[in-house]
């Protein structure tokens, strides 16, 4: 069987290195890649007829015969082909010949092939990836839009600092994942290089066109440099980067939603579909779908660096290491980040706020110190850091007398106020203006600030530019599906079979 492949090896491969080696690699590229292979395949028959090395029939009868290659179909052929998917398709589609055509994979290599098959999965997959992102910031905006006004408080150094609305929160997740889908953009275009025509590393002896085999495969320029075509699997570490930067972004969120959703803050609930229980404890009712997330974040970041040092202190050429070994998680990443965008979805989708928690933790803190301190200054002429001083004083007073924050003691404040020698008129209209939490909000001016007017605005920024992400995301998926079924009728082929 070997010595109809190659001259130079004669003898099969070990049982031991098929079962661990090969065949896992051909049925992870029959399950992922095959597709993309035919493809490849299709574009460079379409380059023999361009030549005429071959002629209009025989491009006919190789597009349909390569229309016709199966999963099943190569399987079959694996043992008869080195375990190796690209001789597994020339065999499938040569047997079926009812007369030979020679110069079928003259002059090439799997090198660049293999290299192309797997940058066409990887560009699917950021798109696919893309559109999960978009639904997932699609439900922060809509969940954000319906809680713009509720009152909620925000933390930092994990302390309660600053009223803030649910929906800035959320608006903030909507935002985020917007950056992400216009990064993934960026790489999606930075790596949208055909590596098809730089044969084994340095090119290739035909007059291949490897501007048209790009077009025909729907990239958008050929890779300049043959060796860099073959050599290079940047784009592994670049896109599961991206997803390992998206994943530690999320997990944040879902820190925030495990801690909210615990009994402590009992700030928000998931329906019983979303939640789970505890057998020991029956009071109890558990969201381990947020842990869940959560954790599958942790393997995004885990598979990017997989990819890195799979790559890291090899040679710069073409490697089993690098186009595959280091490749081994680059679908588990995709699928892996699948996962995590459809399940917060479903999270944010039903998703209940209990208003009431919210409100009474908003009244149970002194947030209205920071007002307190902008009113003294403003209004009564206190240098700002002597106002600081005041402020902080009155909150420590009534956090040691056990006062809530609406009890006004406006002859604390005027005593502290006198003790750095100012003179505070109408302290109790002045503190009551300070910590009355639904006054909050409404004072808040600046752009992009938690005020509901300014989040309804980001809110509709966020739609705005979703929408003309999504539209860029289609036009390249486009692009891809144009030029597939155009280099099938390039060959005459497709229209029958399809």
């Amino acid at each position: 069987m070997s010595e109809r492949l190659s001259g130079r090896v004669t003898e099969d491969p070990s049982a031991l290195v098929r079962e661990l080696v090969l065949d896992p690699q051909f049925r992870y590229e029959a399950e992922h890649l095959l597709p993309w292979y035919l493809a490849i395949e299709k574009a460079l028959v379409a380059e023999y007829l361009r030549m005429e090395l071959i002629g209009e029939r025989e491009a006919h009868t190789l597009g349909r015969l390569l229309d016709g290659v199966t999963p099943e179909g190569v399987e079959e052929k694996r043992s008869q082909s080195l375990s190796d998917i690209a001789l597994a398709i020339e065999r499938s589609v040569t047997e079926r010949l009812t007369e030979p055509v020679p110069v079928w994979h003259a002059d090439r290599s799997r090198n660049d092939l293999q290299a192309c098959a797997q940058l066409m999965s990887a560009k699917r997959r950021l798109q696919e990836t893309a559109g999960e992102m978009h639904r997932l910031a699609d439900a922060a905006r809509r969940l954000a839009g319906r809680t713009a006004d509720v009152l909620m408080p925000g933390y930092t150094h994990f302390q309660s600092a600053q009223i803030i609305s649910a929906g800035h929160y959320f608006a903030a997740l909507g935002d985020r994942l917007l950056r992400r889908s216009r990064r993934m953009l960026q790489t999606y275009d930075l790596i949208d290089a055909c590596p098809l025509g730089a044969g084994a590393m340095s090119g290739q002896e035909l007059p291949w066109d490897r501007d048209r085999l790009a077009g025909l495969l729907g990239f958008d320029r050929a890779e300049p440099l043959a060796l860099n075509a073959v050599a290079s699997r940047e784009w592994a570490a670049e896109a599961t980067a991206e997803l390992g930067l998206l994943g530690g972004t999320l997990s944040r969120f879902c820190t925030d939603l495990l801690m909210w959703a615990g009994s402590e803050h009992g700030f928000l609930d998931l329906p019983d579909a979303l939640s789970g229980i505890s057998a020991a404890m029956p009071q109890k009712k558990n969201f381990p779908i947020l842990e869940r997330i959560r954790g599958k974040t942790a393997h995004l970041a885990a598979f990017h660096v997989d990819v890195t040092l799979g790559q890291r202190n090899t040679p710069y050429s073409n490697l089993v290491e690098v186009s595959k070994e280091a490749g081994t998680h680059v679908a588990a990443a995709f699928d892996t980040c699948r996962d995590v965008l459809r399940l917060l979805t479903v999270v944010l989708e039903g998703l209940v706020l209990r208003e009431d928690r919210l409100l009474e933790a908003c009244e149970q803190e002194y947030f209205g110190g920071f007002t307190l301190a902008n009113r003294l200054t403003l209004r009564h002429g206190v240098p700002w850091r002597t106002a600081q001083v005041v402020a902080g004083g009155y909150v420590l007073a009534g956090v040691r007398a056990g006062r809530a924050p609406k009890d006004a003691a406006p002859d604390v404040l005027v005593a502290l106020a006198a003790e750095h020698g100012h003179t505070v008129e109408d302290a109790a209209g002045l503190l009551a203006d300070a910590f009355d939490v639904r006054r909050a909000l409404p004072r808040m001016r600046s752009a992009g600030s938690a005020a509901p007017d300014e989040v309804r605005v980001a809110l509709a920024v966020q739609k705005r530019e979703g929408k003309e992400l999504a539209a860029a995301w289609e036009r390249r998926a486009a692009v891809v599906r144009q030029a597939l079924d155009d280099t099938d009728h390039a060959l005459g082929a497709g229209a029958d079979t399809k």
